[in-house]
């Protein structure tokens, strides 16, 4: 039942259940962009709609299969993705695996993300503790819940995804505690940290990790969370980068981070662009 379970969360966390309704969505969004002479409305067929993996079993797959490595058939940052998490299913199971290394091996700790956006991934994090009744890890969910901040490094500045030019990736603290409370996950066992990374990670009070997930995009925001929770995990625990293959500030960060601190340790492709390791 354990594995049923968090098999289903997951097919929940991801919006593969509903894949059909997010079809749907793209479809009544191509037609409102279409041009109508005489101002009049687009025509949207009923058939197309309510049978719409039938009617386009193409472009269906094509987003069945990008929500299992977290790509998107749509190009506007604004409609990435209608489900808690665009990490997709291998980078979701990546940190299952990891979290089942964890428990087997008895690695002390708790658990943090930086960068949640809808929570999706935390959400998965707090299930696992759930389903093993494990009641001694916190889950830690940091975020600055404004979306990215504006770039301060000269290498980030192409990244101009901040909330003015990006108010996709801003979701408020409350609607992410509202996505823990619909899966009956929100408790004591769940802190929130919200604020720049560079302001509350420096003294946040985790006091040791298993697991350390970064998904801050920019180099600075990468930079910034291995420098403050790096030395807090523990021995045989894993980082986990999710940015690593599709942004190069983030990959540029990640390099040098390992080379200034002499980590060796293997790094692991997971997909496209997800990576991790395990500390030494």
């Amino acid at each position: 039942m354990k594995k049923r379970y968090l098999n289903l969360l997951k097919s929940a966390l991801l919006n593969e259940i509903y894949l059909e309704n997010e079809l749907r969505i793209y479809y009544l969004h191509t037609k409102l962009q279409e041009k109508s002479p005489f101002f009049r409305k687009p025509s949207v067929s009923f058939e197309e709609l309510h049978n719409i993996r039938q009617m386009h079993p193409t472009m269906f797959e094509e987003l069945y299969t990008g929500r299992q490595v977290g790509e998107h058939i749509h190009n506007d940052l604004q409609h990435l993705v209608y489900a808690h998490t665009m990490i997709g299913r291998k980078r979701l199971e990546n940190v299952e695996y990891c979290l089942n290394e964890i428990i087997k091996n008895d690695i002390p700790g708790d658990l943090i993300e930086c960068g949640v956006w809808h929570g999706g991934v935390c959400i998965f994090m707090r299930g696992v503790l759930a389903v093993h009744e494990i009641s001694d890890r916190t889950v830690w969910v940091a975020d600055s819940f404004e979306g990215l901040p504006l770039p301060e490094r000269p290498e980030d500045e192409p990244l101009q995804l901040h909330k003015e030019n990006v108010p996709g990736l801003s979701v408020s603290l409350q609607t992410v505690q509202e996505n823990f409370r619909r899966y009956d996950l929100l408790d004591s066992q769940v802190k929130f940290v919200k604020g720049w990374f560079k302001d509350t990670l420096p003294t946040v009070s985790v006091q040791q990790l298993a697991l350390l997930r970064v998904d801050g995009d920019l180099f600075g925001s990468t930079w910034q969370v291995l420098t403050a929770l790096y030395e807090k995990v523990s021995a045989g625990g894993f980082v986990i980068i999710d940015d690593y293959g599709a942004v190069p500030q983030c990959k540029s960060a990640v390099q040098k981070f390992r080379q200034t601190h002499t980590i060796t340790a293997p790094l692991h492709p997971i997909d496209w662009t997800g990576v991790y390791w395990q500390k030494d």
